[in-house]
C-alpha cells in the first residue's frame, strides 16, 4: 500500500505541475496588437523612399562577407568621434575568427556646412565607412536614422549574420561580443535581438522631461519591452522585419522605444545579456570607472568621449592576456 500511495501522490503532483505549466503559458501569452496601417503622411516620415543617399557603400558587405556589421549613428561634425572609433574598437582584425565591419550613419545638419561636408566626402573616399542620407540630423529624428539603418542592412547587407546599432560614446569589447554571439548558436540567427532590456517603462507626460511623449502621440500607459538605444545587437533578418512592422507603428521620437513597438508587432521579445549567474549586465549602460578586467567581461560600457576612449584602449588591449 505504501508504494501504491507514493505512486498516486507523485502522479497527482505531476498532473498538477502540468496543469500549472499550461495555465502559465495561456495566461501569460501577450496578444499581438492589431495591425492597422499608419496613415501615409505619418509613415512617409520614416519611409526609406522619402530620403536619398548622399554617400553610400552599397557593395561593402558583398565584398567583405561580414559576420557582424557595426552601425554607428553620428553627425557631420563628429569628426573626432569617428577618428577615435577607427583607432579603437572600429579597427580591422580585432576578432581573428570572423570579419567585423563598421559604418558611420549620418544625416544632414539643419543648416548646411560646405566645409564639413567636403571634409566628410574626403573621409568617405579614404576610409569607405560612411553612409549619409538627406534627412535632418537631430535628436528628435533619431527614429528616422534608426529606420534608415534597418533599411540599409535589409537592402545591402542581409548576408551578414548580425548587425549592431551602437552609439559613438560607447566602449565596445569586440572580441567578447563575437565570442558571445558564436556561443549562442543557431537559435540566435533568427528573430534575435539582445541588449540591456527595459521592461517596465511608462511614457513620461511631463513636458519638461527629455523623453516627454504626449497622450495624443502615444495614448497607451506602458511601453512594451525594448532594448536601450545605447547599443543592441540583432540577427540581420530582423532588419527587414522591423522595416515592415514600421508600417503599422506611428512614429515617435524615442528610437529605442519605437524599435520595441515594432518588435511587439512582430511578437519578438528582446533578450537580456548577463554575466555568469546573471550577476551583471553585459550591456552596461551605466557609466563605470575604467578597470581593465571589469571591462574585459562586458560587451559594452557607456559614456566615453573620444579622448578617454583612445586613452583606455591602449591599456585595455592587453586585458585578454592578463585577466
Amino acid at each position: 500500500m505504501g508504494k501504491r500511495w507514493r505512486y498516486k501522490l507523485l502522479t497527482c503532483f505531476a498532473v498538477a505541475g502540468l496543469i500549472t505549466f499550461v495555465a502559465v503559458l495561456v495566461f501569460n501569452r501577450t496578444p499581438l496588437p492589431k495591425k492597422t496601417p499608419t496613415p501615409k503622411e505619418l509613415y512617409d516620415v520614416i519611409s526609406p523612399s522619402t530620403y536619398r543617399f548622399i554617400l553610400n557603400q552599397p557593395e561593402l558587405c558583398e565584398k567583405k562577407s561580414p559576420f557582424l556589421v557595426l552601425m554607428i549613428p553620428v553627425t557631420l561634425k563628429d569628426t573626432e568621434a569617428r577618428t577615435a572609433i577607427r583607432r579603437t574598437w572600429g579597427q580591422d582584425g580585432l576578432s581573428p575568427r570572423v570579419t567585423v565591419l563598421h559604418l558611420f550613419v549620418i544625416g544632414q545638419p539643419a543648416q548646411s556646412d560646405p566645409v564639413l561636408q567636403e571634409h566628410l566626402e574626403r573621409e568617405s573616399k579614404e576610409f569607405g565607412d560612411i553612409i549619409q542620407m538627406d534627412f535632418v540630423d537631430s535628436y528628435h529624428n533619431l527614429t528616422i536614422k534608426t529606420m534608415m539603418i534597418m533599411n540599409w542592412i535589409a537592402t545591402y547587407c542581409q548576408g551578414a549574420w548580425y548587425a549592431m546599432k551602437i552609439d559613438a560614446d560607447i566602449f565596445l569589447n569586440v572580441r567578447y561580443l563575437v565570442d558571445y554571439l558564436l556561443d549562442q548558436g543557431e537559435s540566435s540567427r533568427k528573430d534575435y535581438i539582445c541588449g540591456s532590456v527595459i521592461s517596465d517603462a511608462v511614457p513620461h507626460r511631463d513636458t519638461f522631461n527629455k523623453w516627454y511623449i504626449s497622450e495624443d502621440l502615444y495614448p497607451d500607459t506602458w511601453y512594451p519591452p525594448y532594448v536601450s538605444g545605447a547599443a543592441y545587437v540583432f540577427s540581420t533578418d530582423l532588419a527587414r522585419k522591423i522595416s515592415w512592422a514600421s508600417r503599422f507603428v506611428r512614429p515617435i521620437p524615442l528610437e529605442d522605444v519605437y524599435v520595441g513597438l515594432c518588435l511587439h508587432i512582430l511578437g519578438v521579445k528582446p533578450m537580456y545579456a548577463t554575466t555568469f549567474l546573471g550577476l551583471g549586465n553585459l550591456f552596461e549602460v551605466r557609466r563605470l570607472k575604467y578597470e581593465r578586467c571589469t571591462f574585459a567581461k562586458r560587451i559594452i560600457v557607456n559614456g566615453f568621449n573620444p579622448q578617454n576612449l583612445v586613452r583606455i584602449w591602449h591599456d585595455f588591449k592587453k586585458s585578454y592576456f592578463t585577466c
